[in-house]
């Protein structure tokens, strides 16, 4: 099975200069809790909730004033529509992240995989076992 079968297709990303209200909006409205940044279409960061709640709101004397660049996550890691889903798993579990940006070769988020996605279309077993590895306290 390839990620392209499973992941969630279509997904909004903002800029580096879109302000952490705009994206906090953003993942409301959008149900959602991570927002990929692009700049010239490609991928350069990602914000998650936890990213708002530890570096704008935990870290920050002025979160209004806080856009993408200043909380988001570089070096994100990705993967290929054409990836194996148990290679992207794997990154996952290894890493211990819940989301991952799919991106076509020149590095443009064309859709996102997630836990959610990988809970409904593989067997119990590995979705527990994904569940479990990235679930799992940081030493």
């Amino acid at each position: 099975m390839k990620v392209k079968d499973i992941m969630h297709k279509g997904t909004t990303c903002v800029e580096p200069g879109a302000s952490v209200r705009e994206i906090a909006k953003r993942m409301r409205d959008s149900d959602v809790g991570a927002i990929p940044i692009e700049a010239d279409g490609r991928l350069v960061g990602i914000v998650t909730d936890r990213d708002i709640t530890c570096r704008a709101l935990a870290d920050s004397d002025n979160p209004a004033k806080m856009t993408a660049k200043d909380v988001m996550t570089k070096d994100v890691l990705c993967c290929s529509p054409d990836d194996d889903i148990k290679v992207a798993i794997e990154t996952m579990e290894a890493k211990q992240i819940r989301r991952l940006p799919v991106t076509d070769s020149h590095k443009t988020v064309i859709g996102m995989l997630s836990l959610g996605d990988i809970s409904h279309m593989v067997s119990k077993e590995l979705s527990g076992e994904v569940l479990r590895a990235v679930s799992q306290h940081h030493a």
